[in-house]
């Protein structure tokens, strides 16, 4: 087993993440928790419970917990990887002209977004320069509707001196092609910040493996 443990580990220092599976990826990090052993049983449970290497680090610590063998400390180990990768891909967008980083801001999005069982609106905070100053989420909740209160969104963006947003929310369905409902809240907010001079560049629908652009599809 420890030679196992070894050869995993030399693979993954030589080839990096791309040189292994998912569930040999979850390998290397069950083993910090559990120091004997063999980890690739609970492991493959996980990938076989939540489809992916992405959606085990996305599920709430109620979910993991429940199956046999995640404790406590394998949950937040989790959590907290999928917390430093949020915030690795958040400053490269953060601080910076949504122009020139637009690449990035839709790797963040999919990072943040494409993987969750649950829908969550995010905004995008820009100033005058569109430089992004505040990414925050507005709301969360369940797998096919989040309420969005435009009057609230225009309070935040008041509070920031924000002069332009891009809204953002994701389908846990996989489809981003966006609602009647989606279309119809996306144009209330749009009305909402016509009022007090704030422009909406963008409203952005993150599926698992795809982005829907309001603007692009004509929307906006």
């Amino acid at each position: 087993m420890r030679g196992h443990r070894e050869r995993l580990r030399q693979r993954f220092l030589e080839g990096g993440a791309e040189a292994l599976p998912d569930y040999e990826l979850l390998e290397l990090i069950l083993f910090r928790c559990l120091s004997n052993g063999d980890v690739k049983p609970l492991a493959n449970l996980l990938i076989a419970t939540f489809g992916d290497f992405n959606r085990v680090l996305s599920a709430p610590i109620e979910r993991l917990t429940e199956l046999k063998g995640v404790g406590p400390e394998i949950a937040f180990d989790l959590k907290l990887i999928e917390a430093a990768t949020h915030r690795m891909s958040q400053g490269k967008v953060l601080k910076r002209p949504v122009i020139s980083s637009w690449d990035a801001l839709l790797d963040y999005c999919r990072v943040s977004m494409s993987h969750r069982d649950t829908e969550a609106f995010r905004i995008l905070f820009l100033d005058r320069k569109n430089v992004l100053i505040a990414d925050e989420v507005q709301g969360r909740g369940t797998v096919d509707h989040v309420p969005v209160y435009p009057r609230e969104v225009i309070k935040r963006a008041l509070v920031l001196n924000a002069s332009a947003l891009i809204l953002v929310h994701n389908h846990p369905s996989g489809d981003p092609t966006p609602s009647a409902a989606d279309i119809d809240m996306t144009a209330d907010i749009v009305r909402a910040c016509d009022a007090v001079g704030i422009t909406v560049h963008d409203h952005l629908i993150v599926g698992k493996s795809k982005e829907v652009s309001f603007k692009s599809e004509g929307y906006l």
